[in-house]
């Protein structure tokens, strides 16, 4: 028995090795300077709509970034609702995702038709997620995604519940 593992293990090796020898490398990207990655997120104090400060979130291409994740939730037929307010100078638009781990599966909201476009003030922005009877969250990730370049302000930001209609 300890041959034929031996045996196996030594193919498995030779056709890895085989086929990594066969890849060529399109590109290496640097990670030496953390600008490269073309993302930065820092504290804004002076741009905020509520609280002590705000997030800005500068990127020089689409990204998506977590804002936080919440545990324990208590909700089951309800209606969730990720909401913030969003200031944007960026070539495209943002949108609020919110990812709702619920038994051991992963379902999605994007508030693709409540965007932030190009030049904004502060504007509230939201997308709604629903569960259903015997539906009960492990987690939910709150997430900005942009599409374009520039800054993005990400402030009061808030997960919310309401009975369903």
């Amino acid at each position: 028995m300890k041959r034929v593992l031996s045996l196996l293990a030594s193919i498995t090796l030779a056709l890895a090795a085989s086929q990594s020898a066969g890849a060529q490398d399109l590109t290496k990207l640097s990670l030496d300077d953390s600008a490269s990655i073309g993302l930065r997120l820092r504290t804004d104090t002076a741009v905020k709509v509520e609280g002590a400060a705000s997030l800005r979130i500068d990127t020089l291409w689409p990204t998506s970034v977590c804002l936080g994740e919440v545990t324990g939730v208590d909700a089951e037929a309800v209606r969730l609702l990720f909401r913030a307010r969003v200031r944007t100078e960026l070539e495209g638009d943002a949108f609020l995702e919110m990812w709702v781990h619920v038994g051991g599966g992963q379902y999605f909201s994007r508030g693709m038709n409540d965007p932030v476009r190009g030049k904004s003030d502060w504007k509230s922005i939201q997308t709604p997620f629903t569960l259903l009877k015997g539906q009960k969250p492990d987690k939910v990730t709150l997430n900005v995604v942009i599409n374009g370049k520039g800054t993005v302000w990400v402030d009061d930001v808030v997960l919310s519940k309401a009975p369903l209609k």
